[in-house]
């Protein structure tokens, strides 16, 4: 439960027990000493039967009142509830009755203020943040208390104030003094009390003041890239205080994050495989921007620190995967967004289906997110090599190479099972996966020569083009 949900409960629940105390000797004698009425034996019923029906019919409406205000977070239900008798009293207890009271003619002057006030509050609301259910709601309420006090006041003028205070008189200019206090209450308050308010957008978690300047650096080719080597909060503008892309200074691409509670890290930049783009963090917007040769595209709108997701290049630089609770898969030929629930990280996408991790599954998808395949995720230490996925472009065959066995093992993705394990018979030391080549077989590469070598996934045996099969 949040505090404003909290607060709401408690006083609706104090509102509740006060209503609930029923009238005392005490309350009866402040009444007649703030009406001047003398109570008697002919007049004490009367008092006595009007507070308590008072208190009963308010106890009613909170009863209502109460619980709606929990539910909602709206504390105006409260007022409502508490004010409403006052004002519906009044109808039948006509108000102009008693304009001769100077008292009376206070309280109306206050509350004609107050619904001007009201209305320039709720035109303002409405301006800043639409018409929504809550405000729709008190707006109905606030018209339905304006047209009863209305009413009350086109009942019967007296010209003078009775001589002889009586206990209806009394009663009368008290209901009359109350029915402009309870309507001032509650037009007020519908009009200041409303929930829902629209969410400020959050803002990042640090603004670092530069002296950079403020242009885009372009390129063709990013052949290679440096991240900022100087202390994250030195301002001097120097290289090394900076991304270097093609030993120049990057300066659009913020150089560090911080996050609540850890050091500053570096931020996010990657570069796609065919070395043609890169995503980063924008220093001065601090979005996720995509850039390539033909200028930069916005991928996300501007982030807190705490909130900045974790970019991977798939496919070339055709697709990127933004990370972060969930991922948002990203075509960058098109701008159309994919996002995948649970994802932590995003292997390989085609036309037939996505590859992901969770936190604990492998799972392979369909293009509209439907599992296909899951195989538990295996926990290695960070310094063991990562297992690398590759579903095959028509989606009948996947394939997990084992880094750290440098095993190779392909499954079926319609029944799970799997197909074959093999270990190639390697000329170098150890190998990458390419993944499937056009004509159908898969490549793995010498990582020591960079060869690439077509690998049969039944037998392990490995052969380059019109070259014979090795091993």
């Amino acid at each position: 439960m949040t505090m404003p949900q909290l607060i709401s409960w408690v006083v609706a629940v104090l509102t509740v027990l006060v209503a609930a105390v029923p009238v005392t000797q005490d309350r009866l004698t402040r009444f007649a000493a703030l009406a001047g009425l003398s109570v008697t034996t002919h007049n004490a019923r009367g008092v006595i039967d009007h507070f308590a029906a008072l208190r009963r019919q308010r106890l009613i409406a909170l009863v209502i009142a109460a619980p709606l205000t929990c539910f909602t977070n709206d504390l105006f239900y409260v007022v409502l509830g508490w004010c409403a008798i006052s004002v519906f009293h009044g109808v039948r207890q006509p108000a102009r009755a008693f304009h001769a009271d100077e008292e009376v003619r206070i309280h109306r002057a206050a509350w004609l203020l107050s619904l001007g006030g009201a209305v320039v509050a709720g035109g303002y609301l409405l301006m800043d943040r639409g018409v929504t259910p809550a405000l729709l709601a008190h707006a109905v309420v606030m018209l339905v208390v304006i047209w009863a006090v209305r009413k009350a006041n086109a009942g019967p003028d007296s010209e003078r104030a009775e001589e002889a205070v009586s206990a209806e008189s009394a009663i009368g200019r008290w209901s009359a003094r109350n029915l402009y206090l309870a309507g001032t209450a509650i037009v007020l308050s519908g009009a200041l009390l409303t929930p829902g308010q629209s969410p400020r957008r959050a803002l990042p978690e640090y603004t670092m003041p530069s002296t950079f300047p403020e242009q885009t650096v372009d390129f063709a080719t990013v052949e290679k890239y440096k991240r900022p080597t100087c202390p994250w909060n030195d301002l001097m503008d120097v290289p090394c205080r900076s991304w270097q892309v093609n030993g120049q200074s990057f300066p659009q691409a913020a150089p560090y994050i911080v996050r609540n509670g850890r050091a500053p890290e570096q931020a996010p930049f990657v570069r796609s495989a065919d070395k043609k783009a890169v995503v980063y963090l924008g220093r001065h917007d601090r979005r996720m921007v995509y850039q390539d040769a033909r200028g930069v595209h916005p991928l996300t709108g501007p982030l807190a620190d705490t909130a900045v997701p974790t970019p991977t290049f798939i496919r070339q630089s055709r697709y990127v995967a933004l990370a972060r609770d969930g991922a948002q898969i990203i075509d960058t030929r098109t701008w159309t967004t994919l996002p995948v629930a649970g994802a932590e990280k995003v292997h390989d996408i085609n036309e037939s289906g996505i590859v992901v991790t969770t936190a604990s599954r492998v799972l392979v998808l369909d293009r509209r997110g439907k599992t296909r395949m899951s195989l538990p995720l295996r926990k290695l230490p960070a310094s063991s090599v990562e297992d690398t996925y590759h579903l095959r472009p028509d989606g009948r065959r996947f394939v997990v190479i084992r880094g750290r066995e440098e095993r190779v093992e392909t499954f079926d993705p319609e029944t799970g099972e799997r197909m074959s394990s093999v270990t190639p018979e390697f000329p170098g030391d150890d190998f990458l996966g390419v993944g499937w080549s056009k004509q159908g077989p898969f490549l793995i590469r010498d990582s020591l020569n960079g060869r690439v070598y077509y690998l049969d996934l039944a037998t392990g045996k490995l052969w380059r083009k019109r070259d014979k099969a090795l091993g």
